[in-house]
């Protein structure tokens, strides 16, 4: 069984008479501990397709399976707990509580489950250790930098044990070289951890450390298969 089961989604967003298809009958199929990339121009569908995915957002018709469970079926609640438990979201901007420490915002996800303060702070201080900032872990984000912040929202992503991690441009305001840091930190965490990655990036020197691209085009899949190495 897929971990992620998408069959014929489509989206149509409505603006008066004026009706956009965002997605036309998009089908994908992703195993547990696949590395994929989702490349297109703007406006080709591709954040809607992972807004979906991430359940921020639900298709217009269509069917969204995620691990073994119809999305469409489930409450408000019930949606939010898939995205504390099963869904790691990580993003171009960091979105870091700027008053908070890398450790307090690494702990931010297990406020929403309740997990106990000790146990938070190990998992944190585990995560944290695991991206290599754990003698940061007391820095606010302005004391770091922007590598070192994209980690810490890694850190924030994976404490959880979530087995997806969403990534949106993630080395978007990166440079280069920490931008090239990152992704093979992905690379370790999917080898290392099984964890499934999914990226969104503009970039095809970023796409070349998935193993597997989708691209979009005008709401439709163009392109499906493997990334050659």
């Amino acid at each position: 069984m897929a971990l992620i089961d998408v069959q014929e989604i489509k989206k149509v967003y409505k603006f008066g008479d004026l009706q956009v298809d965002a997605l036309r009958d998009i089908s994908v199929f992703i195993e547990k501990g696949e590395f994929i990339s989702i490349m297109g121009p703007s406006g080709s569908g591709k954040s809607t397709f992972m807004n979906i995915l991430g359940c921020l957002d639900k298709p217009t018709s269509g069917q969204y399976i995620l691990d073994g469970a119809n999305v469409d079926n489930l409450k408000r609640d019930e949606l939010a707990e898939i995205r504390n438990k099963k869904i790691g979201f990580i993003f171009q901007g960091f979105n870091l509580l700027q008053r908070a420490s890398a450790l307090e915002n690494v702990e931010l996800p297990m406020l929403y489950n309740g997990t106990p303060a000790l146990e938070r702070r190990e998992k944190a201080l585990s995560a944290l250790k695991l991206v290599g900032l754990l003698e940061r872990a007391h820095h606010l984000p302005t004391q770091l930098s922007g590598g070192q912040q994209q980690r810490v929202a890694i850190a924030r992503a994976i404490v959880n044990d979530a087995p997806i991690i969403l990534a949106d441009e993630p080395t978007g305001n990166l440079d280069s070289k920490t931008g090239a840091e990152i992704m093979e930190l992905f690379v370790r965490l999917n080898k290392e951890s099984n964890i499934t990655l999914i990226l969104v990036t503009h970039e095809h020197d970023i796409a070349a450390y998935s193993r597997r691209m989708v691209r979009f085009l005008d709401g439709s899949i163009i392109e499906d298969g493997r990334v050659n190495k």
